[in-house]
């Protein structure tokens, strides 16, 4: 049972649950009573007074540590089927049977208070690390190319009759090139938000997942210069039913990462294949790999590996992962053993009916 959805029930819920819990447990004893006796019962009705104050609010579990005393007391204990307590032994018993039920509630309700709080205080100090992370890496990630921006106009303003053709179209090529890098942020921000309010609802249509691939690779080009790209388009592939707008950003931020994070002229890999109920996407480098204690935290809101010099959010895996879960995919990554990273990203589609295909 959820123990968080339980103390969001109405206290009258509560306090229905918590008394039927008592009154079944009572019954039950109630029937063998001659193979456990009287004395066990206290042991056993604190238990569930015990577990319902774990459950539920501090109200409706002292109405049933009250219920369940007056309980043993009227059918359990002798003369039963009244509330005469026969000797002092039994008085005491009850007594303090009473006494540990009500410190039982408080103390386990004041334990659960303390872990809330510890609880909030973590959270807190999450939020606080990830507001501190988000804040760093956009004051140089969307500072860098809005000065890039800003600069080049400046530059054109202050000297448009002196600067040459070439000179204006270099500076026209910066301001491009900054505004897409401005944009990309932008577009990992509000992706982000998108998944994290639930509002991510894909929209499948029939695509040509080659065709698809090729205008990453085209959007992505000037960020590539350095870098290699290989992709062999898979003739045997038919159209796939899938949102397109999602898988497009998911190959472009595993690209994008790619680029970031191996040495220049490191070789990027791209293969497409299909099962019989989804398509399959490799994407591999020739580059250093990821250390083996990060590999799992990678996908990550946010993370960024250790010491490395490239910037960024952190945010493009972490969005790959959840545009991936989106379509009730799944993405992993591993390192490869002659060096390099692969990330294998596979989502659940329809195929268009087409005889001349393999399965891979």
């Amino acid at each position: 049972m959820d123990l968080l959805k339980t103390r969001k029930y109405s206290k009258k819920k509560q306090s229905l649950i918590s008394i039927l819990t008592i009154i079944i447990s009572a019954f039950l004893c109630f029937l063998l009573v001659d193979y456990i006796g009287y004395r066990a019962v206290p042991l056993i009705l604190l238990l569930i007074v015990s577990v319902n104050a774990v459950l539920f609010d501090i109200l409706p579990v002292m109405l049933s540590a009250l219920l369940s005393a007056l309980i043993w007391n009227f059918f359990f204990i002798p003369p039963i089927f009244n509330l005469y307590v026969g000797t002092p032994e039994d008085g005491l018993m009850f007594l303090m049977y009473f006494v540990i039920a009500l410190i039982n509630t408080v103390f386990t309700y004041k334990i659960r208070e303390i872990e809330q709080k510890e609880r909030d205080q973590e959270e807190k100090a999450k939020a606080i690390k990830l507001y501190n992370t988000l804040l760093s890496s956009l004051s140089h990630e969307l500072r860098t190319p809005i000065s890039t921006i800003i600069g080049a106009i400046d530059t054109i303003k202050d000297h448009k009759t002196t600067l040459s053709e070439n000179n204006k179209n270099e500076l026209y090529s910066e301001i491009e090139i900054a505004s897409f890098r401005l944009n990309r942020q932008v577009e990992n921000l509000l992706s982000m938000s998108r998944l994290e309010a639930g509002f991510i609802q894909p929209k499948k249509d029939w695509c040509d997942l080659n065709e698809l691939t090729f205008t990453v690779i085209r959007n992505i080009k000037d960020e590539t210069i350095p870098h290699k790209i290989e992709f062999n388009p898979n003739e045997h592939l038919p159209l796939v039913k899938l949102d397109s707008g999602l898988i497009e950003q998911i190959i472009y931020n595993i690209i994008h990462n790619a680029t970031q994070y191996t040495p220049k002229h490191s070789t990027i890999i791209i293969k497409l294949s299909r099962s019989e109920t989804a398509c399959n996407i490799e994407i591999s480098d020739n580059g250093k790999g990821f250390p083996k204690n990060e590999i799992n935290f990678v996908f990550d809101k946010f993370y960024r590996v250790n010491n490395t010099s490239t910037g960024g959010t952190g945010l493009g895996l972490s969005i790959v992962k959840g545009f991936s879960e989106s379509m009730n995919g799944t993405v992993s990554l591993e390192n490869l053993p002659q060096g390099g990273a692969k990330f294998s990203i596979k989502i659940p589609c329809d195929f268009s009916k087409n005889t001349n295909f393999e399965y891979e």
